[in-house]
């Protein structure tokens, strides 16, 4: 993947997390739960993609200097 494609990835899932954590503020108690998991499986998705992009970020090991 390029590093674009996993920025706009990333902004997406960033979108769609604060989305859920809104709709989880104003959620039902019933609605909760199923809003919680689906929330923490976003954050796992986001997570793993930030780390992505911090490491397509850094220079690869022969082209530091020394």
């Amino acid at each position: 993947m390029s590093i674009r494609i996993v920025a706009k990835e990333l902004y997406r899932l960033e979108q769609e997390v604060q989305g859920f954590e809104d709709r989880l503020k104003t959620a039902a108690p019933k609605d909760k739960d199923e809003l919680e998991n689906h929330l923490l499986r976003l954050r796992a998705e986001r997570n793993h993609l930030r780390g992505i992009l911090e490491a397509k970020k850094e220079p690869p090991p022969h082209r530091r200097p020394k």
